[in-house]
């Protein structure tokens, strides 16, 4: 008896013993694949090889998030207003052949390895929630395929040595009130249960799919919420903590390895209502800055909100300005360790990147777009001859590929990169 006793716990011990082993090596598994991610480290960012990371890129604006002042509209402004107007100029088949050429030809492989070469080491890519719903959204009223355009730039930016950011630029419900979000004229996230569980369960999904991926620096929750032009801004203002908590809470129950990206309301710009940075332990805030002196003085509430949380800040966008103010506000960004992204990649004409150069006649879709098109008798009215329209906007989806577009080299070298030869 005393015999099987001495082996039961000598068995009990191996047991013991080979539990912590197996505990060790689990935790040496998940220590090392933390290191495959960016983190944080006070106000600085640390790559995986532990040096130091300052941000410096571009976004990839209108592509998935498409802004009509990129095309040269004025009032056709949002991507639902651009598509409504597509469906009127040349019918629903073809609009929706032409969102999905759009989608093959604005961003590719050749525009990730042009990014790269400028020195860049990060692009942000703007997205619609659409892109991960059953809902209408350029060109496709189902199987969205919001994860398979995101894999392509996965990819290519792991083969050019690129981190991306996702933002979240169009929210359920709309966050921010004007045409940015692809919204109705007010930030109905903040009033809508439906919205907020909604914004919460695409995160989720997200960060389930690409919670393994270093590439992603980190998941930006929701771009500029709560345009400044509302009677009840304060009282959008003070739920907007609250919604980005459930978010973070709800991306942590599948992925515990990526940063989390907050930004403040009032176009990114303020931060006062943010009371606690202690919730989680991956925050880093964006802000975002158009006009204004480029001194540290312009910044230095955002400066000085940095500082009180001790944790990073970084210029989600920023740009369309002259050579010399884009070029002074970098030196300002760099002295006060905040890295940057610029606002956009590509857009028709300048202040970009790179150019896209305006298709023969594309006056005539400037025209229709602009039109008084209120109802269907004036639609008729202005409506221009089908196969000219149609020969257009096919001209234009030759004209937004890499190969047709025109680097802007003192733009690109105003921006603290490298004017690359094409």
């Amino acid at each position: 008896m005393i015999k099987n006793q001495q082996i039961y716990s000598l068995l009990a011990v191996i047991i013991l013993l080979a539990s912590g082993l197996i505990s060790c090596k689990k935790t040496t598994v998940d220590d090392a694949a933390a290191n495959q991610f960016v983190r944080i480290d006070g106000t600085d960012l640390i790559q995986p090889d532990g040096s130091k990371l300052f941000i410096k890129g571009t976004n990839l604006g209108n592509w998935l998030n498409p802004e009509g002042y990129m095309f040269g509209f004025g009032k056709t402004n949002s991507a639902r207003f651009i598509n409504e107007m597509l469906c009127q100029l040349t019918g629903e088949d073809f609009a929706s052949d032409f969102w999905e050429q759009f989608k093959d030809n604005y961003i590719t492989r050749k525009d990730i390895e042009f990014i790269a070469s400028t020195g860049a080491n990060t692009v942000r890519l703007p997205f619609h929630y659409k892109l991960f719903t059953d809902e209408d959204y350029m060109g496709l009223s189902a199987n969205q395929d919001g994860f398979q355009r995101i894999d392509s730039v996965v990819s290519w930016c792991r083969d050019n040595g690129l981190y991306l950011i996702l933002d979240m630029h169009d929210a359920p419900g709309g966050q921010t009130g004007d045409n940015i979000d692809d919204s109705y004229g007010y930030p109905w996230l903040f009033e809508s249960e439906k919205s907020q569980q909604l914004f919460c369960d695409i995160w989720r999904k997200i960060a389930d799919y690409y919670k393994n991926e270093p590439v992603i620096l980190g998941y930006e929750l929701i771009n500029e919420p709560i345009a400044p032009y509302f009677e009840n801004m304060e009282d959008l203002n003070s739920k907007l903590e609250p919604l980005h908590k459930r978010a973070v809470a709800a991306i942590r129950e599948v992925d515990n390895n990526h940063i989390i990206l907050i930004g403040g309301a009032q176009w990114n710009g303020n931060f006062k209502p943010f009371t606690d940075a202690t919730y989680d332990d991956k925050l880093m805030y964006t802000c975002h800055r158009y006009g204004g002196e480029p001194t540290a003085e312009a910044i230095g509430e955002i400066i000085s909100f940095r500082d009180s949380t001790g944790l990073p800040m970084y210029m989600g966008e920023i740009g369309h300005n002259t050579d010399q103010w884009q070029n002074d506000f970098c030196e300002v960004m760099e002295q006060n360790n905040i890295g940057y992204t610029f606002w956009p990649y590509k857009k028709i004409d300048q202040s970009c990147m790179l150019g896209i150069n305006r298709p023969e006649n594309w006056n005539v879709v400037i025209d229709f777009a602009e039109s008084d098109r209120g109802n269907y008798a004036a639609i008729r009215k202005v409506r221009p001859s089908q196969h000219i329209a149609r020969q257009i906007l096919s001209d234009w989806l030759e004209n937004i590929k890499f190969e047709n577009c025109e680097p802007q080299n003192s733009y690109i070298e105003s921006i603290k990169l490298k004017a690359p030869e094409k």
